[in-house]
């Protein structure tokens, strides 16, 4: 079975910026180990997997390189950017997810991107830190917090973000929780990064789904409903975060990389590029 595979870069108007998702378009559920297959094959963050139902829907699931993601808030923008691109929806559209529910979709020409519609998932203040947690940070938080997704390491300014030298060793032991690290910006409402280590990587460059609890947290910090947030990878990337009740919109840019294809045969995923770049 021949499938179409996109690369593109997620909250960035830079080429080699942002956060790379591979996004592959299905005409249904391939099993579960091809899908891990061929996300380990492309050895990105996430790659989404799509399934048109209707003109407007998409069902998406997301995997690392070593397991299924309930919820990848770089890759559903991706995965927007190429349904605009290859399926031709007409906007808004709905991306279906079994963790999340139904996240709506904008698109927004102003910025070449979409806004996602995401749930708030806040996190809440954490009284008593797991050892693993302080060893695995070089410099101390001032606030520690934790939701569904991740500890939320909370600082006084961006400089101790950007110099901040984790040990990934001893945050993995910290699994299932991720960590983000995070700080008021200078020239952004605020700051932050996120290590991941027990999913298959160390730094991710941009994280979406973490500003469903960022966004509402800062939000209350600041005084203020819309934010501006910047996380300060090697290969950075902007989001723009609308806070309401219960929802959280966070919209960013995209930019295409790379067209190909994928080989599925005898439930296994062989991966075939093509060299034709966007």
């Amino acid at each position: 079975m021949k499938l179409p595979i996109s690369i593109v870069n997620a909250f960035t108007r830079e080429r080699f910026g942002g956060n790379p998702a591979a996004v592959v378009q299905l005409p249904h559920w391939l099993p579960r180990e091809s899908m891990q297959a061929v996300a380990h094959q492309n050895n990105l963050s996430e790659t989404a997997f799509l399934v048109r139902e209707s003109d407007t829907a998409f069902a998406i699931r997301w995997f690392s390189p070593l397991t299924e993601i309930a919820f990848c808030g770089h890759a559903a923008l991706a995965s927007a950017h190429v349904i605009a691109r290859e399926q031709r929806a007409p906007f808004p559209i709905t991306l279906r997810t079994a963790a999340v529910g139904e996240l709506p979709v904008v698109h927004c020409a102003d910025i070449e991107g979409f806004e996602m519609s995401l749930p708030q998932l806040p996190a809440h203040p954490v009284h008593t830190l797991p050892p693993a947690l302080l060893d695995g940070l070089s410099n101390a938080p001032v606030e520690v917090l934790r939701n569904a997704q991740a500890y939320v390491a909370v600082y006084t300014d961006e400089l101790q973000i950007r110099e901040l030298v984790p040990d990934l060793g001893r945050l993995k032991a910290l699994a299932p929780w991720d960590v983000v690290v995070t700080a008021p910006g200078e020239r952004h409402d605020f700051v932050s990064r996120y290590f991941w280590p027990s999913k298959g990587g160390s730094e991710d460059p941009v994280t979406g789904s973490i500003h469903t609890a960022l966004a509402p947290y800062w939000a209350e910090r600041l005084g203020k409903s819309r934010l501006r947030a910047m996380q300060a990878s090697a290969r950075s990337g902007e989001l723009h975060c609308r806070v309401e009740a219960s929802r959280v919109h966070v919209a960013g840019s995209t930019v295409h990389y790379l067209d190909g294809h994928i080989q599925v045969d005898d439930g296994l995923a062989h991966v075939a590029r093509s060299d034709r770049p966007a």
